[in-house]
């Protein structure tokens, strides 16, 4: 039963934090009708990927355009990682499920 229940945090937590972050964010990545896709990547997967990134650019003797302009760096890196690190842990998740349900 252990790994049924390994179920819920491995598929069903990821996914239902992916779909409140998608719904939250809605109205930033679908504007006129269109949907900007790598936005959406960003904003869903960084949550995933910002404790997955092994090195982050620190600023140092810049001004506040630098500054920002390097944190923006890592918010779009730790939002490309966490869109893949998201898919990970959905594919894991189902093969999980799959082993439940295979006894």
């Amino acid at each position: 039963m252990s790994k049924c229940t390994s179920v819920i945090r491995e598929l069903v937590m990821p996914v239902g934090l992916a779909l409140l972050l998608g719904l939250m964010f809605r109205p930033i990545y679908f504007k006129g009708g269109n949907m900007d896709y790598f936005l959406m990547w960003i904003l869903i997967g960084f949550p995933f990927g910002i404790r997955r990134m092994w090195l982050w650019l620190i600023p140092r003797n810049y001004g506040i355009a630098g500054t920002v302009g390097i944190f923006a760096l890592n918010v779009i890196v730790g939002g490309i990682i966490g869109g893949f690190a998201l898919m990970f842990q959905i594919f894991k998740g189902f093969l999980t499920l799959i082993k439940c349900f295979s006894k």
